[in-house]
């Protein structure tokens, strides 16, 4: 995995160890994300089975409280109950939760009117409020079911989107990054390196200057003492002797 461009120095490594803390972080809240959604997903999963039994056992009750409705006021009643029922008596409301920052639709069913009157029938009034009864709780329950089957595969999108989201920074990004930083590292110690032997080179030139400037001198004064001239030494204002006290 090549590591990503960066210009070797010292403000680079700062901004690229940021980088990585930034990284870091976004790692460990999308991971906390993945798990909290991941619970929640496992208990809408034991809900929804839960309701799935309920609805078979409701779906059972009403089919046999149709049938009594048939048996007791025969295959015409359903023309007389239509007549009676002007509008729908169950609505759906529509909510939404936040799950860690996933967005749930939440369905609920209301009633809107009162019970229908069945005063006009001759016969089967008991038979069809049971079965009338019978089919608002599954029809309750199926509302529950379908909130819950539509949050399921809404939390099952999130946690894929999450988790591969969570592989690339720990697969990828992070390792990039550090990558990035070993090499600015190893960059800046190679710098390090070439400046102190530049340093090393350049004191022993001045070393060498300073011997060869030395023994110049003192081949000078050796040549002059075989001429047998006199070595003046180079006057200092220090050796002079005091100065003029001065009034103000």
């Amino acid at each position: 995995m090549s590591q990503q461009k960066a210009f070797p120095s010292r403000m680079a490594l700062t901004q690229t160890k940021n980088r990585l803390k930034g990284a870091s972080k976004g790692h460990s809240l999308l991971k906390k994300k993945s798990d909290a959604l991941t619970v929640r997903m496992r208990a809408i999963l034991t809900e929804i089975l839960e309701a799935k039994e309920q609805m078979g056992d409701l779906m059972k009750d009403s089919s046999f409280a149709l049938t009594e409705v048939y048996w007791a006021a025969g295959d015409d009643i359903k023309h007389t109950i239509l007549e009676n029922v002007k509008s729908a008596q169950i609505r759906l409301k529509l909510s939404v939760d936040n799950v860690a920052g996933v967005q749930l639709p939440v369905f609920h069913s209301t009633e809107t009117g009162g019970p229908v009157e069945m005063t006009g029938l001759s016969k089967g009034g008991e038979q069809i409020a049971k079965a009338r009864s019978s089919y608002q709780k599954a029809l309750k329950n199926l509302i529950t079911l379908a909130s819950l089957q539509t949050s399921f595969v809404t939390l099952d999108e999130s946690i894929k989107v999450t988790n591969r989201r969570v592989n690339a920074l720990e697969h990828v990004v992070i390792p990039k990054i550090n990558e990035t930083i070993q090499y600015i590292i190893s960059e800046l110690d190679e710098l390090e390196r070439e400046e102190f032997f530049r340093l090393k080179l350049v004191q022993n030139k001045k070393q060498r200057d300073v011997k060869a400037e030395e023994a110049r001198v003192q081949e000078e004064r050796q040549q002059a003492k075989q001429r047998g001239a006199e070595i003046v030494k180079p006057s200092s204002i220090l050796d002079k002797g005091e100065d003029e006290d001065l009034l103000f």
